[in-house]
């Protein structure tokens, strides 16, 4: 029975070994493509994903990390905000920072950040438009 359990213990933690292994590729090839659509976008301005598929990698490197903080690092692209801005630019300073710049793809999440924005403001009435496309 010693042994089983023995074998057993080692199996899982070779399988975790394996998972982090793979979680660390992923992580690298996330960071890796997510550069380069941060270099098309914020230098050269040409973008070739949709701002979805970014959100999408941008999601999945988040998750990962989440999963696996021992794998976040300094230069990973969710420990900083935006990139390096085209020379064409005019730099502005913004009296209030912009603090949360969360993308919403479904109901829900729209229906929460609507009733966060209520909360905030309880006396002022909120439009909102929606625009096809």
């Amino acid at each position: 029975m010693l042994c089983q359990l023995l074998r057993f213990r080692a199996f899982v933690s070779w399988r975790i070994s394996m998972q982090q292994k793979e979680a660390a590729k992923r992580v690298q090839q996330l960071r890796e493509e997510i550069r380069k659509h941060d270099r098309l976008y914020y230098e050269e301005a040409a973008p070739i994903i949709s701002d979805r598929e970014y959100d999408r990698l941008y999601s999945d490197l988040v998750d990962l990390e989440a999963e696996f903080p021992d794998l976040v690092t300094p230069d990973s692209p969710t420990q900083r905000v935006g990139g390096k801005p085209l020379k064409a630019f005019e730099q502005v300073a913004h009296l209030t920072p912009m603090l949360s710049l969360d993308n919403t793809y479904s109901e829900d999440e729209v229906k929460n950040f609507y009733n966060r924005i209520q909360r905030l403001l309880p006396n002022e009435k909120i439009p909102v438009v929606i625009e096809a496309g």
